[in-house]
């Protein structure tokens, strides 16, 4: 498989004398200034947690790498080193475009991580060397690259036959209703992430940076009818303002995403929706959600739902709560808004 998803791995140990140090690293030409990024920020994030770590692999963002990364931490008794413990960390670079991927299949990756973390633990403590340890992260890299291709595959040949058994899925012919569905809102908020959840296509996707617009669709059963929806991931950087007005044109309805642990993100809400109202004059009024994401961050939260519900009421639109994450409403938010659109037409 070509080096498409993985970025990097890297093995940072916690070193009694210079701190966070970058000791294998695949490629081998990657630069040393980001490993040293990598490595402090991998480390260091953990400081005052009183030693404790996590158990499963986590994921970390490295923005200015446009990167995010699969870490898993290992921890073991070393009475030669500082406070009577050995710490390294394994990180798995890859792309912010690709953390869907990760998201989705967290738990897939969890085995091979710990298995590798269990070797590395034991040549630590028998002193084995650098060259060993490399061994286990060169094995690690590849076994993840075969778990991915297997994942792709495997998701591609399922897509096929659950999204629209015994039928071509985009046949035309087969097809009822076809809705198209504005998705909007700050940068970062979920709005690509609630789709792949939504589609089930991790791999399978297309965008255009320089139109700054993501589109996809996935056609079900609402009732005895096939209904398309042609979902619009409309950018939310200040860059694609004037382009992403003409992709409101002919939309039946919307989704406004907000950040519930992002406040700001709330109170963008209302200049997204007149910003899309002013481009749909003269016509019935838009069908859609707003859509508080990442509800599995509860101790984060900052956005209570009499809040949320308050501002659907007055624009006239619904409320669910989502976490693209755990797939939580998901599902519900996307068969809500292709039910009232099949319901509005009959």
């Amino acid at each position: 498989m070509e080096r498409e998803i993985i970025s990097a791995i890297l093995y940072t140990e916690l070193n009694d004398e210079v701190g966070p140090n970058p000791l294998i690293w695949y490629p081998e030409s990657y630069l040393l200034t980001d490993l040293l990024h990598i490595s402090i920020k991998t480390i260091t994030i953990l400081s005052g947690e009183h030693g404790l770590i996590p158990e499963s692999i986590v994921i970390l963002p490295f923005p200015s790498l446009k990167s995010k990364g699969l870490i898993k931490y290992i921890k073991w008794d070393d009475e030669e080193r500082r406070g009577g413990i050995g710490q390294s960390a394994i990180t798995l670079l890859f792309k912010e475009f690709d953390d869907v991927i990760f998201y989705k299949y967290l738990k897939h990756f969890d085995p091979p991580f710990n298995e590798a973390a269990q070797h590395i633990i034991n040549l630590e403590k028998e002193r084995a060397g650098e060259e060993s340890i490399r061994g286990i992260i060169k094995h690690l890299e590849n076994t993840i690259l075969n778990l991915i291709e297997e994942l792709k595959n495997k998701e591609i040949s399922q897509s096929a036959i659950t999204e629209f058994p015994q039928q071509k899925l985009k046949d035309e012919g087969l097809i009822d209703y076809k809705f198209k569905i504005i998705i909007v809102g700050d940068p970062g908020v979920g709005k690509t992430s609630l789709i792949l959840r939504f589609t089930n296509n991790a791999f399978r996707r297309t965008y255009i940076p320089t139109l700054g617009v993501h589109v996809s669709d996935k056609v079900f059963q609402v009732e005895n009818s096939n209904v398309q929806l042609v979902l619009w991931d409309i950018a939310g950087q200040v860059k694609f303002e004037m382009m992403r007005q003409q992709f409101y044109l002919g939309s039946d309805g919307i989704f406004l995403i907000f950040d519930l642990t992002k406040p700001q993100s709330f109170d963008s809400l209302s200049n997204w929706f007149h910003d899309v109202k002013k481009q749909l004059k003269n016509r019935p009024e838009l069908i859609g959600f707003i859509i508080g994401n990442k509800s599995d961050l509860m101790k984060e939260r900052t956005i209570q739902p009499e809040n949320a519900n308050e501002l659907a009421s007055s624009l006239n639109l619904g409320y669910i709560e989502t976490s693209a994450l755990t797939g939580s409403n998901v599902e519900n938010a996307f068969f809500n808004i292709a039910n009232q659109l099949y319901k509005s037409i009959l």
